[in-house]
């Protein structure tokens, strides 16, 4: 995409359109599982930490792993197979700046009512009910921190809460949005404002509230500057 972007393509075959869509789908039915492990892992090590090294051993935690990359990937493959498997006998013009699937079911020249509920029950099992479940762990967190006596510790707590609860909001809120409505209630151009926050804002984001607020990645990025300033000079 970023490619076609620099080189004014605006064509791409059925083939890698569906590749798109693939890796797309995997990448994001694997984050979504993963910031759910992610608030799991905050919540066991906040509520009940004389129970973390049991509850998040290394066997748990590469079960999580593994098993959040096999269902994205299984979720991925389904919709990527009947995508390329409908006929399209309409425009092959797609509104959107990827090959998004819910983009591309509005060309079939096929009833996809069928395939629209699928989307739907998959939006609840990869978005909703991951994001009720982070929900309900940072609410046990955070009333655990209220307890807390230790103002430092309130703290430290408080802003690992927050950034993870920002980039949880920025991924899911228009993931959810996007795809829990039906076709008769969708705008392209509405589709596009709210794809870029889920595939631009959250990347550019997740570098900037995950490692510049570790106080050790801020020192070295410093250090770089300085550096870069100096032999400028």
């Amino acid at each position: 995409m970023a490619s076609d972007f620099l080189f004014g393509s605006k064509s791409i075959s059925l083939m890698g359109c569906g590749i798109q869509s693939f890796f797309f789908l995997t990448l994001g039915g694997a984050e979504t599982l993963l910031l759910t492990s992610m608030a799991y892992d905050r919540y066991v090590a906040i509520c009940c930490p004389l129970h973390y090294h049991v509850r998040m051993g290394r066997r748990v935690c590469v079960l999580m792993v593994t098993g959040s990359w096999v269902l994205g990937s299984i979720n991925s493959c389904a919709h990527t197979t009947y995508v390329l498997s409908i006929p399209y006998c309409q425009s092959r013009a797609i509104n959107h700046f990827f090959c998004d699937i819910p983009a591309m079911v509005t060309l079939a020249c096929m009833d996809t009512r069928v395939y629209e509920y699928m989307v739907f029950l998959s939006t609840i099992l990869f978005l909703v009910l991951p994001f009720f479940g982070i929900v309900c762990s940072y609410t046990r967190v955070l009333l655990a921190v209220y307890r807390m006596s230790s103002a430092e510790g309130r703290r430290k707590t408080y802003s690992t809460c927050t950034a993870h609860l920002t980039v949880v909001t920025f991924y899911y809120t228009p993931f959810a949005y996007t795809y829990l409505r039906p076709r008769s209630l969708r705008s392209p151009t509405e589709d596009k404002v709210l794809a870029v926050f889920y595939t631009i804002l959250t990347p550019m984001l997740n570098p900037i509230v995950y490692s510049l607020r570790n106080k050790d990645v801020i020192q070295a990025l410093r250090r770089v500057i300085q550096k870069i300033c100096s032999v400028k000079m």
